[in-house]
């Protein structure tokens, strides 16, 4: 059994902005060499979101307007009078969503449907730029 661990750069705009991950992890995983196994994918950072979706403009449009009726930017956050810095509805998004995911793979493909893609978002208020960690376990 091997460990690989690969890191992803991305530039984020923020508000909830949604990344395609499924391309670059799925060349990660051919470059690996591994068959068989599972990957973690993590995002650094607790203002960001790892999850599965159908990477459509649909929803792309969708989610942001769904997590503001449920988590609104600018409703009252204790975080933000800890820190000043307006983003307390990120890290409750974040929680949510989680900060990771893993796929199993097998015969070096990934377990996904045909319209299902790991993507990130970045529910932060200001762009940053983002590592997203892919750690590879397998044969």
């Amino acid at each position: 059994m091997k460990i690989i661990t690969k890191e992803l750069i991305y530039k984020t705009k923020g508000d909830s902005e949604i990344i395609d991950l499924t391309l670059d992890l799925n060349k990660l995983l051919s470059e690996s060499k591994l068959s068989d196994g599972n990957c973690t994918v993590f995002s650094v950072g607790s203002t960001g979101g790892i999850t599965t979706l159908e990477y459509e403009p649909g929803l792309i449009k969708d989610i942001p307007e769904f997590l503001d009726k449920i988590i609104p930017k600018y409703d009252k956050y204790f975080h933000n009078e800890t820190w000043g810095d307006g983003n307390g509805h990120s890290h409750i998004r974040s929680a949510l969503f989680k900060t990771s995911l893993t796929i199993p793979f097998s015969k070096k493909l990934f377990f996904l449907g045909t319209w299902q893609q790991v993507v990130f978002i970045d529910f932060d208020n200001r762009p940053r730029t983002r590592r997203i960690i892919a750690q590879f376990i397998g044969d």
